[in-house]
């Protein structure tokens, strides 16, 4: 029996940019044991903001997850935090400053200044 993502966990409420994608794959073919492995992103209480994103590589998937694939890398999203990821895109900077996971969410009405940390309207 197979199973389909309900459309209110619609993997296109939250993507993947194409550098993204090219960099969680990249993170992911240098680790000691990559089968399985995938960039979860949740978002938490907390930041000076209120919220906060965080990511890490997991291998561990709840039945509820939403996956999101884009040219070989996947992604992991809780329920909980793609609501408040609706809309939003996972992006990949590589400035002068530093290299980063970052967020483009139009849920977020301020954000410090390094990215991670957002509040709502």
């Amino acid at each position: 029996m197979s199973q389909t993502t309900p459309p209110s966990l619609s993997p296109a409420r939250f993507s993947v940019s194409p550098g993204a994608a090219a960099r969680i794959t990249e993170i992911i073919s240098q680790q000691p044991s990559s089968d399985g492995l995938a960039l979860r992103v949740s978002v938490l209480a907390g930041g000076c903001n209120g919220f906060q994103y965080q990511f890490k590589l997991d291998s561990a998937r709840a039945a509820d997850d939403v996956v999101i694939e884009r040219d070989g890398a996947v992604v992991l999203v809780d329920p909980v935090s793609l609501d408040l990821l609706e809309g939003a895109e996972l992006e990949y900077v590589d400035k002068l400053m530093g290299a980063h996971f970052t967020i483009a969410n139009p849920n977020a009405a301020s954000s410090c200044g390094c990215g991670t940390s957002f509040s709502l309207a």
